[in-house]
């Protein structure tokens, strides 16, 4: 069976929900779903002051050479200054030596974010995700158009022909909506067919 990993940081919570969407539309693409994330790296004293939550009910990744044992990688970091947390950018600059082996080539890879606001650098975030796994070899699945619920402005949605995406709002009061979580599904089941039509 087709196995794609989704590999997420989460502070408040936010992108773990959306984890768990991508994950679910793994499952309906016909693949297995493992969900790991990333190790914590702020300072304890920071984590607490700042109210984070953790990433309850899922496990650590074990390292950078997990990510081999995977068809398919659907990484998620909410968004800091327009790109990826510093969190998930110290993941990967552990993994120089799967690149230097070309471990991750021809494996599948898509990413999911999420801002306080909507214009709060979604896309260079997922951009910044996506450069990671493009250096790695990976062959890219978006968001595609045929999930048309990112379309409109009837009301504040995510969604990014780069990946699945959401709005957490500035004091993170907002969770994530059935669109939003409807994207993430629909990027998971994308990916899990793309992952079987190649190594299938």
């Amino acid at each position: 069976m087709t196995k794609i990993l989704v590999l997420y940081y989460s502070s408040y919570g936010h992108t773990s929900a959306m984890a768990e969407a991508v994950a679910q539309g793994v499952r309906e693409g016909g693949a297995e779903a493992v969900i790991r994330h990333v190790p914590e790296t702020a300072p304890e004293e920071v984590a607490k002051n700042a109210g984070f939550t953790g990433m309850p009910g899922h496990d650590e990744i074990d390292g950078p050479d997990e990510l081999a044992e995977y068809d398919g990688i659907i990484v998620g970091s909410p968004t800091r200054y327009g790109r990826m947390t510093s969190q998930m950018a110290a993941f990967w600059d552990t993994t120089g030596g799967l690149w230097m082996k070309g471990a991750l080539i021809g494996k599948v890879g898509a990413a999911f974010s999420s801002t306080a606001s909507q214009h709060g650098g979604q896309e260079t975030t997922l951009m910044s995700i996506l450069t990671n796994l493009l250096h790695m070899g990976c062959t890219i699945v978006g968001l595609d158009y045929g999930f048309q619920n990112q379309m409109g402005v009837d009301e504040v949605k995510g969604g990014s022909p780069y990946g699945a995406t959401t709005i957490a709002d500035g004091d993170g009061s907002r969770q994530p909506s059935e669109t939003d979580l409807a994207g993430a599904r629909y990027l998971g089941k994308r990916v899990a067919q793309t992952a079987a039509k190649l190594h299938g």
